[in-house]
């Protein structure tokens, strides 16, 4: 099992840096802002019988989780639908069919079920732009991101792997509110990872996380502790103080990484290219 979708800040990559950091065992998981949910999937690999709590303030991907959960044959038969009428064409048609699909996803769907609605933006989640989540005014401030590359060749999306995520779903709360209105699913047996939008990032839910919200991701991480949950923070550090002043007995490790989307480096002549920088993980400091 793989992320469904590619998303900015995912963290398939960033798995395999935090290493023997990661829990030896899983028996309960709960992640406050999913997002493609890599740190998910590693978890339920790690122990399929474990329970998940799996949460995300975008209602709109939420909904594709549990439309896939509850309704997978109709999500599947829709995106079919579209997959058979976009592969045949040439990329310049390909791109039509897009913004045709874009523009009514933003402004004909009233009469849509909910899991027409959320297989409609799945597909154009899988053929936009590089895993950037984008509202825009002119799309009625739902999903606005531009096309991708568009050169699928024989499939939109990889049919196992969404049947995979349909029986692992069935062992998952899902719910799409406030990350704090998860602490309550937390416990001593739980291991809890925190991927808020990092700082000073446009983030993905439309509006800015700002240093009073960070600060609240940190409280929340401090309270699994305080439960005896084993829990874990990613964030940007932009080496100003800011989490070490505020870690406490957390401890911070850190990575240094390259960004090839979202955040890269404009250059002179206007052309942009990869950009290094650092990341961390703070981990709560048990029973304290």
């Amino acid at each position: 099992m793989k992320p469904l979708f590619m998303w900015a800040g995912g963290k398939t990559r960033m798995i395999k840096k935090y290493g023997d950091r990661l829990p030896n065992e899983v028996t309960h998981y709960v992640e406050p802002f999913l997002g493609a949910g890599a740190m998910f999937v590693w978890a339920y690999k790690k122990n399929p019988s474990a329970s998940f709590v799996l949460n995300d303030l975008n209602e709109s991907v939420v909904s594709i989780y549990e439309s896939i959960k509850q309704d997978c044959k109709m999500f599947i038969k829709r995106l079919d639908e579209l997959s058979a009428a976009y592969l045949p064409l040439d990329k310049e048609n390909r791109k039509k069919f897009y913004y045709e699909l874009r523009r009514a996803h933003a402004f004909d769907f009233a009469d849509w079920t909910k899991t027409y609605e959320a297989a409609t933006l799945y597909f154009l989640m899988k053929t936009g732009f590089n895993g950037i989540w984008q509202i825009n005014k002119n799309t009625n401030n739902r999903f606005g991101t531009p096309s991708g590359l568009l050169n699928q060749k024989d499939k939109v999306y990889d049919k196992d792997n969404l049947l995979e995520w349909h029986e692992a779903l069935q062992k998952c709360t899902l719910t799409s509110g406030d990350f704090s209105d998860t602490l309550g699913y937390v416990t001593d047996k739980s291991y809890v990872f925190l991927d808020p939008p990092y700082r000073g990032s446009f983030t993905q839910y439309g509006v800015d996380f700002d240093d009073a919200l960070q600060e609240g991701v940190i409280k929340y991480l401090n309270e699994c502790g305080k439960k005896g949950a084993y829990a874990m923070m990613s964030n940007r550090d932009i080496q100003d103080g800011f989490f070490e002043s505020r870690a406490g007995n957390n401890e911070i490790v850190y990575f240094d990484v390259t960004y090839t989307a979202g955040r890269r480096k404009k250059n002179d002549d206007g052309t942009h290219s990869a950009k290094k920088a650092r990341e961390i993980l703070m981990i709560a400091n048990r029973g304290v």
